[in-house]
């Protein structure tokens, strides 16, 4: 993993940015950013990957063996600040990486996800796609905590990311409201049809994630 900046370095870049206009920002971003400097090769990497819009490299403090570091050439600190070409390019390359490991070595899964945001767990000033391989019980603490709210809280944070949602989609569409369950005492009689006898189906056999694996070998 990268090192995360000190609090002295941040305090002295946001002086620096205060009277600074967004294309000198984003300049001094890219001066001081190492990402950058790999991708320009004045700092040395082990390069995985490369084309004329993105640059895969072998983190140098892994979680497990073989963990890379997808980014793109030019310098986006998040992800929202990425042209939708090169995420979408991003994507599909992320995607082949993706399938190499697990046909190369030895890989049984990968995680493949993205820190977007300090709050996230974003260390470095310069968007990347993480792509780790996987086995099984390899220690490495990625399991999402299963936690319990209220219902009013789930359903009024629904409402507010549907309002946006719609709003960034253009959506002419009013929030969604969960309909109330109709009892199933209640019943019409006059439409009411007998039970037909259920046909009897071959039970088929369960796919799981080995036997997709197993496809890429």
């Amino acid at each position: 993993m990268t090192e995360q900046p000190t609090e002295a370095q941040i305090k002295e870049m946001q002086e620096k940015m205060k009277n600074m206009s967004p294309e000198e920002i984003k300049e001094l971003q890219k001066q001081q950013c190492v990402f950058c400097q790999i991708i320009e090769d004045k700092v040395a990497s082990k390069k995985i990957y490369e084309d004329d819009k993105c640059l895969a490299i072998l983190d140098i403090n892994p979680a497990n063996p073989g963990h890379l570091l997808l980014m793109p050439k030019e310098h986006h600190p998040l992800m929202p600040l990425i042209p939708e070409d090169i995420l979408g390019h991003m994507s599909m390359v992320s995607k082949a990486l993706s399938q190499a490991m697990l046909t190369s070595i030895g890989a049984e899964g990968t995680d493949i996800f993205i820190a977007n945001g300090s709050a996230a767990g974003q260390r470095a000033q310069h968007f990347m796609i993480h792509i780790i391989p996987r086995k099984p019980a390899d220690g490495v603490p990625l399991d999402i905590p299963v936690n319990k709210f209220k219902k009013k809280e789930i359903d009024d944070i629904k409402d507010l990311i549907i309002e946006k949602v719609n709003a960034l989609f253009k959506l002419n569409k009013e929030v969604v409201k969960e309909q109330p369950k109709v009892s199933k005492k209640v019943e019409n009689k006059e439409t009411k049809q007998p039970k037909k006898k259920a046909a009897t189906k071959t039970k088929k056999k369960e796919v799981g994630l080995d036997d997709i694996a197993n496809l890429f070998k």
